[in-house]
């Protein structure tokens, strides 16, 4: 009996210490999900993100953007990354009326969001 119940014990060890290195490990590509996956992915990492945050590790958390700009603004220059976060039309391109824009100065998040996009350079999604 105390046998057994030594291989029981062991035997969880042994899969939660396996367990543990797979989820410290494993990160998620975006690039291989389709784009209902991606679109769930994409808004729940960015609901996430916190200003000041920089654009590399936004990148490797979220893949390639979809589409991407940059604006030369009075405060300075601004690098746009828009992620696709919810479906409009199946025409199998992808607009930025279906993308959250993230918007970065100096490699930095300044913000995201259309009424971001809207405040910071005046002009609709659209």
């Amino acid at each position: 009996m105390a046998k057994a119940v030594k291989l029981v014990i062991a035997g969880f060890v042994i899969y939660a210490a396996i367990s543990f290195a797979i989820l410290q490990t494993y990160t998620a590509n975006p690039e291989s999900l389709t784009w209902q996956e991606r679109e769930i992915f994409n808004r729940k990492y960015i609901s996430r993100l916190e200003l000041g945050e920089s654009k590399e590790s936004v990148m490797r958390l979220l893949g390639p953007p979809d589409i991407s700009e940059a604006h030369d603004t009075s405060e300075g220059d601004l690098l746009v990354l828009f992620y696709r976060t919810q479906h409009v039309r199946s025409d199998g391109i992808t607009t930025r009326d279906e993308t959250t824009p993230l918007l970065f100065r100096n490699d930095r998040l300044l913000a995201w969001g259309e009424s971001a996009y809207v405040r910071h350079l005046g002009e609709p999604l659209r």
